[in-house]
């Protein structure tokens, strides 16, 4: 389950107590802080930006003192250098892990320990007052102490698999740290860096061109990284933060869209780690069109960001109405809203998902794409998933194997072997459109003795030669078992 603690919410008793009265026992459970006055005008505590734009402080009228929340005010962060509140978060995990929760899925979990002193952050944007601050409070002064302690407390006495969610960071020592087995903190992170290739740094909801040759590098880098000594990867390529992957990363287009979920998903079933699907993407689901308007973008990060664009417009150009389409072109490419549409389930009003109002509605397209339409037909890319699936787990080299690039350079072919024990796999992946001939003569010493396992074209058995054309978005896994003297 998804544990929130960095935060909670500002109904929750502990904050509604905290805000209660300056003498409350509850007062430190959060970080507050008197203003500053400067120029005569008070202001927050420091400079400090929220994620989800403008200041990361909430003013209370009733003690005039400001409290902390990373994120939204509604989502004040809790005080964990006060020992009473890590307790309290150790009775809540053991609670539900009472309850049969098996294992936790911790969010924000780097973002717990802040700098000393909460100092002012760098001026990098001079836009505005409010500046990025997460070098004072990802992968803070105390996180790991905090993270061996939890491990201490409650989960060194449960079978328990633990994921951190840990943006902010692609410093591979960094996230190591929470990893390792000999740390005694988690099994495995959430890393950004394959999730931020798209991402200019003003903002993850801004688009910027990427190469096969970077999500390679990236992949790669991963897939080695510190194997010996333990380190487990979490694989994912979508989430309830991120857009839909075939319109990010494959050809959401009607000609292509199932063709490339499914090399999608070889090229996440062929990676060491524990691998996340997300709701839908078992079913290739894609973005929202471009046709709707901002009205439809519900998310937070979507609606501040666009005001605070349009307002800067407006100052700017000296008037109220401003072009705004090339962000909403940002947005129907890469805003979170897209993920959060209603499960597509079947064909029926709101596609199945409810039969009230939701929160946002349903994508055009859930008469043709959904749950009930693809289950039982075996070309769908649900169907494909639990072939693709069944393959993994039936191929240990596909999870524990070594990962050796292939055609590093190659701008439209991934291609890359893994090994384990005797046995060898070859993954051979098209990104692009357009028919593609490679040579694997010179890369893999030979091609015999490679048995062919799976494809996303229609799983017909194909036979491997020295050189390969790959069709439109073609992915393809071979088998090879070492013959024993």
């Amino acid at each position: 389950m998804d544990l929130v603690v960095n935060h909670t919410s500002d109904e929750h008793a502990w904050f509604t107590a905290s805000k209660s009265s300056k003498n409350d026992p509850k007062r430190d459970w959060y970080i507050w802080r008197p203003g500053k006055v400067v120029d005569g005008e008070e202001l927050p505590p420091n400079n400090w930006k929220s994620v989800f734009q403008g200041s990361a402080w909430e003013r209370d009228s009733a003690s005039g003192e400001y409290y902390l929340h990373l994120y939204v005010p509604k989502q004040p962060d809790l005080n964990w250098d006060n020992p009473v509140v890590r307790s309290a978060v150790w009775d809540v995990m053991q609670f539900w892990v009472r309850r049969g929760c098996d294992g936790f899925r911790m969010d924000a979990i780097n973002c717990i320990s802040k700098t000393d002193g909460l100092p002012d952050a760098p001026l990098v944007d001079h836009t505005q007052y409010y500046q990025p601050a997460s070098m004072y409070y990802v992968n803070g002064p105390q996180v790991h102490k905090y993270m061996k302690q939890m491990h201490t407390e409650v989960l060194s006495h449960h079978d328990l698999i633990t994921v951190g969610e840990t943006a902010f960071t692609h410093e591979a020592s960094e996230l190591a740290a929470y990893v390792l087995p000999q740390n005694r903190e988690l099994n495995m992170v959430f890393q950004f860096e394959l999730m931020d290739i798209d991402s200019p740094s003003e903002s993850p909801l801004l688009r910027k061109p990427w190469t096969l040759k970077e999500l390679k590098a990236i992949v790669g880098r991963w897939q080695r990284f510190m194997r010996d000594d333990g380190f487990w990867n979490a694989i994912y390529i979508e989430n309830h933060d991120h857009a839909r992957s075939v319109s990010r990363f494959g050809n959401d287009s009607a000609q292509w869209r199932a063709v490339s979920a499914k090399m999608l998903a070889i090229f996440q079933i062929t990676q060491t780690g524990t691998l996340y699907v997300y709701q839908g993407q078992e079913l290739g689901l894609k973005n929202f069109p471009r046709t709707w308007g901002i009205e439809e973008y519900n998310d937070v990060a979507s609606q501040n960001y666009w005001n605070l664009i349009k307002e800067q417009r407006q100052k700017a150009q000296g008037k109220e109405d401003v072009e705004m389409s090339d962000l909403l072109n940002s947005f129907a490419q890469k805003a979170r809203d897209h993920a959060r549409t209603p499960m597509q389930w079947n064909a029926s009003t709101h596609g199945g998902f409810t039969t009230g109002t939701p929160w946002m509605r349903v994508n055009d397209d859930y008469r043709e794409w959904n749950a009930e339409r693809q289950i039982g037909d075996d070309t769908s890319v649900h169907a494909f998933w639990k072939r693709a699936l069944k393959v993994r787990k039936t191929h240990d080299v596909l999870i524990y194997g070594d990962f050796v690039m292939l055609l590093e350079t190659h701008e439209q072919v991934f291609a890359y072997t893994r090994n384990y024990g005797s046995t060898s796999a070859l993954v051979l992946l098209s990104f692009k459109e357009g028919n593609v001939e490679v040579d694997l003569g010179e890369v893999i010493g030979g091609v015999a003795g490679y048995t062919f396992i799976l494809s996303n074209y229609e799983n017909e058995a194909i036979g491997l030669e020295e050189k390969v054309t790959l069709r439109d978005y073609e992915g393809r896994v071979y088998v090879r078992e070492a013959l024993l003297n």
